[in-house]
């Protein structure tokens, strides 16, 4: 019994890695909804923003930051971010 446990824990313990993502909070004051390219762990995605509302986007992956292409640059952002769009800019908040 005392095995499986800890075998059960030793599993859960280093899954954890593989179930990461990059969870943001946003504020898009923007009337666009804007769709993002990001790069995580060597792969590409895309994220979508919707217009004139807050919510929050998941981006799935192993890791724990992104870099976020927009048309003001490159922007690297981490889990649990709170960002505000503006004119396709993003900009983060506490």
């Amino acid at each position: 019994m005392k095995r499986t446990i800890m075998a059960l824990g030793l599993v859960s313990m280093f899954g954890m890695n593989a179930f990461a993502s990059v969870y943001i909070r946003y504020y898009n004051k923007d009337s666009t909804q804007w769709k993002f390219v990001v790069k995580m762990d060597g792969s590409t995605k895309e994220v979508v923003f919707n217009a004139s509302t807050s919510g929050a986007a998941t981006i799935g992956g192993s890791g724990t930051r992104a870099v976020v292409t927009t048309k003001c640059g490159d922007v690297a952002i981490s889990d649990n971010s709170k960002i505000e769009i503006k004119d396709g800019c993003i900009k983060f908040v506490n």
